[in-house]
């Protein structure tokens, strides 16, 4: 019962801020990037307490221009109490990374008046893995009729491992470097919190909902607000689709942007 009436004040101070984010929702359409998100689950059910699944899913940027990333994930579930759920999973993510260095105050070229600082130095694009680890805890209530609430607090762990390119490309020569270099690997912790209503009634197929997830490492990275419906065709088969905003509000490394992004998903219950 503790954990509840804990459950129950985080969800309205979650609730609180949803609202105070969304009334700072001043993005730029024109300044946001768009892509797309396709997604194959296969989901198994062990007993009454545990069940496991296995996930694949290709994303798309540059306006759906080009594959951002192809993944596949092994996940677990263990439904602790029927208001608690603890979930543990690893995801292999292969990337797509653009990847460009500026020049500084340092440089030799800056120094001759060849460029200015923060002039594009050097750009690199290739495929690279990182390997996901995350182990969560859901707590879900029907608060109001038919729509149940539910907050998710994850814990997640991202390696990407050392990469080495050829070449790349220099801007100021116009032309490739010949010059191998190395990108050193790179581990992360994040701590996502995830906030969701759904309208969740055995009698009506199509289940919408709408959430709201903070990603924090020491501060905000980044906000991801999403709406959506699954629809169960058969007791084994649902298809679902999504519209999805990312909002950006720190990311050191930049390899992400403010993105609007479209998905499908397809589910098969064994």
């Amino acid at each position: 019962m503790q954990a509840y009436r804990l459950f129950s004040g985080k969800l309205r101070y979650l609730t609180v801020a949803l609202a105070i984010q969304c009334s700072l929702f001043t993005a730029s359409a024109q300044a946001d990037d768009f892509g797309l998100d396709f997604s194959l689950e296969v989901q198994k059910k062990i007993d009454k307490k545990w069940s496991v699944s296995l996930e694949g899913e290709l994303r798309t940027r540059n306006n759906a221009q080009t594959n951002d990333r192809w993944s596949v994930g092994l996940g677990v579930d263990y439904k602790v109490a029927k208001w608690l759920k603890a979930s543990a999973g690893y995801n292999l993510l292969y990337d797509n990374y653009e990847r460009i260095s500026y020049f500084d105050e340092e440089d030799d070229e800056v120094d001759d008046g060849d460029a200015d600082v923060g002039d594009p130095k050097k750009r690199a694009q290739y495929w690279s893995a990182r390997h996901r680890f995350n182990v969560s805890l859901t707590l879900s209530k029907k608060l109001i009729g038919d729509f149940k609430f539910s907050l998710r607090e994850r814990w997640q762990y991202t390696y990407r491992p050392e990469y080495t390119v050829d070449e790349r490309w220099s801007y100021l020569k116009n032309a490739y470097d010949g010059k191998a270099h190395t990108y050193s690997g790179k581990g992360k912790h994040v701590l996502r919190t995830r906030l969701q209503m759904e309208y969740d009634n055995n009698k009506v197929p199509v289940s919408p909902y709408a959430s709201v997830e903070f990603f924090n490492q020491m501060s905000l990275e980044k906000v991801r607000y999403q709406v959506g419906a699954e629809w169960s065709i058969t007791k084994q088969h649902a298809v679902g689709a999504f519209y999805r905003y990312q909002h950006i509000s720190n990311d050191d490394e930049g390899f992400e942007a403010n993105r609007h992004l479209i998905g499908l998903s397809y589910k098969l219950k064994l």
